[in-house]
């Protein structure tokens, strides 16, 4: 499995904990819970980003 699979895979999984523990998604919705989203996927990018790169070399 390639290492840009093993990243998507957590973020999913990320998503699934965050809907259904932390409820981002709820009704209601404050600052802090649209930044946690955000930050998750600026980690989804920079860890795709490393991922190939890392693929190229």
């Amino acid at each position: 499995m390639s290492k840009t699979s093993i990243v998507i895979i957590i973020y999913i999984i990320g998503l699934i904990f965050g809907a259904l523990f932390l409820e981002i998604w709820s009704a209601n919705t404050n600052v802090f819970k649209g930044l946690l989203g955000l930050g998750w996927t600026a980690l989804l990018l920079i860890g795709l980003f490393f991922a190939e790169k890392n693929e190229r070399n």
